[in-house]
């Protein structure tokens, strides 16, 4: 006998929630949406999802609620707030946050929910980002109790292509820490060798082709060098605040674990200096700006 499919509700209609909204609507899910700004909600509503105003709104008509917010004070006023998703959670449901948030909150936020409502809370940050989402080639970081977890895999497996469970509640945020204090030191020494290898009279766009394969090659290397390259910074692919919010995130964290994270300090100090030059929404490929006079 088939099975029903799971209720689903997305809030935050992002660069990745709407691919990722996109593609559960492929698999048949019912879904229903919210975002802060509603006109960007329209493109699902005509593939088939049901907008809501209110966010609480979206606990009544799903199983799972996916959270997929810019930063923690986003997930709070999006969960606490009046009218907010707590007010209308019901002990079976299953939040699940795919934003990258700071741990200790996501682990103060997750108690609070349990204890008012009964409700388990995953946090499940994502890489891969606006191809990954549209491709389902995700890596999923997961936080929090095993059962939930076993239970939103279904939904998972059509948004991504491996999902880890670190542990309890917050580690997937601790693990999403981590990958972006690579991703984002890796960006700014990119930005630098393009520049040095311009000033040193080599065609920096032979970079990607030349290292591809080797120890020095990364997805990042590969994407940004032919962005920074030829100065290509449009479409937007990923935020440099997003990097910035990271960065500090890792910084908070070292501090509070009296860990010594003396490179990602660095770069987030580099990085908040670009975006005070006006690239806070900007791609990250504009790192190269930094380094280069002549843009």
């Amino acid at each position: 006998m088939q099975t029903s499919l799971p209720r689903l509700a997305f809030a935050g209609i992002g660069l990745m929630g709407l691919p990722m909204c996109q593609r559960l609507l492929s698999a048949g899910y019912p879904l229903v949406v919210w975002n802060r700004n509603p006109e960007k909600c329209a493109a699902l509503v005509a593939l088939g999802a049901t907008q809501v105003l209110q966010r609480a709104e979206l606990c009544a008509q799903a199983d799972i609620i996916f959270l997929c917010l810019a930063d923690t004070q986003a997930v709070e006023e999006v969960v606490f707030a009046e009218q907010g998703i707590a007010a209308a959670l019901q002990p079976e449901q299953i939040i699940v946050d795919f934003s990258s948030i700071e741990p200790e909150a996501t682990k103060a936020m997750a108690q609070r929910v349990l204890e008012s409502s009964g409700a388990q809370w995953l946090d499940i940050p994502v890489s891969g980002g606006v191809a990954g989402a549209e491709q389902g080639s995700l890596v999923m970081m997961a936080g929090g109790d095993a059962q939930a977890l076993a239970t939103v895999a279904p939904v998972l497996a059509h948004l991504s292509q491996r999902v880890t469970h670190m542990g309890a509640v917050g580690a997937g945020q601790v693990a999403k820490v981590c990958n972006q204090m690579l991703v984002a030191c890796n960006a700014m020494v990119i930005a630098e060798v393009v520049a040095l290898a311009e000033q040193a009279g080599v065609d920096a766009a032979l970079l990607a082709p030349a290292l591809a394969g080797g120890f020095a090659d990364s997805k990042p290397f590969q994407i940004l060098v032919p962005q920074m390259a030829q100065r290509e910074f449009e479409p937007v692919k990923w935020h440099v605040r997003t990097l910035l919010k990271d960065l500090d995130m890792a910084v908070k964290l070292s501090q509070s674990h009296i860990c010594a994270t003396p490179m990602s300090g660095l770069a987030a100090q580099l990085m908040r200096t670009h975006a005070a030059q006006g690239h806070l929404a900007s791609d990250p490929s504009t790192l190269i700006k930094l380094y280069s006079e002549d843009t």
